[in-house]
């Protein structure tokens, strides 16, 4: 019993909010694995599907699972461990991105000035 609800705990607030994040995660990864299979097959940068909204789409995706699993099981270790794997994912991101930046320099200037890296742009 949290907060003094009374309810079953796996449909409370805080469960729903988890599975939302978690299934959410889960959707943006896998959306974005074909793009980018695809791209790296044809030695291209992936901007269609979800990276013509942001850069780091599956970064996000896993982000989005461990805030999820946060909410669902909220203990000292999660709550240290989160901001030490999203700092770690930004930094994998960052060299991904020194790498396209290498192998398609004009390209991904372009992309990068008009694509944001992890939040996507509401207009």
């Amino acid at each position: 019993m949290m907060f003094g609800w009374k309810a079953n705990p796996h449909w409370g607030p805080f469960h729903l909010i988890s599975f939302a994040l978690i299934g959410g995660g889960f959707w943006l990864i896998s959306a974005s694995w074909h793009v980018l299979w695809q791209a790296q097959r044809e030695g291209k940068l992936a901007v269609t599907g979800p990276y013509a909204r942001l850069r780091h789409p599956q970064y996000l995706g896993f982000i989005l699972v461990m805030l999820g699993f946060l909410f669902q099981w909220p203990t000292l270790l999660t709550l240290a461990m989160f901001p030490v794997l999203v700092w770690m994912y930004i930094r994998l991101a960052r060299t991904e991105e020194a790498e396209s930046r290498a192998k398609f320099p004009t390209e991904f200037e372009k992309y990068a000035r008009s694509v944001p890296a992890f939040v996507p742009r509401i207009s």
